[in-house]
């Protein structure tokens, strides 16, 4: 039931959300970045966590969550930032792009920065 809220929360409630859970976490703003760089083309783990200098571990958890350290709400797949996609003929492989929706928060976040 929890998934069929959030699929119903529409882009304009979670911004406030969204922006929150980046200025929090320093790792989730990094990833975001970094999938940003390299769209329309996902990544996975490993070489997220290579590109943006952090572990595997603290990749999953900005992406899906995990527990109180990187909780389940605020995940980038939760804000709907970020899809998990198919490996292709690796299916044991989980790729991670940015959504289309994510792509505007990110170039939002960009220009302000240019503002400043």
């Amino acid at each position: 039931m929890q998934s069929e809220t959030k699929a119903a929360i529409s882009p304009e409630i979670l911004k406030p959300l969204i922006i929150r859970s980046l200025r929090r976490s320093s790792v989730r703003k990094k990833i975001a970045e970094y999938l940003f760089e390299i769209s329309p083309s996902g990544s996975y783990t490993s070489e997220i966590a290579f590109s943006v200098k952090t572990t595997p571990t603290n990749v999953i958890g900005a992406i899906r969550g995990m527990n109180s350290r990187y909780r389940d709400d605020e995940s980038l797949i939760s804000l709907q930032l970020v899809e998990q996609i198919d490996g292709g003929k690796h299916r044991d492989i989980k790729l991670y792009r940015l959504t289309d929706f994510g792509k505007q928060i990110v170039e939002g976040l960009r220009d302000n920065k240019k503002r400043f």
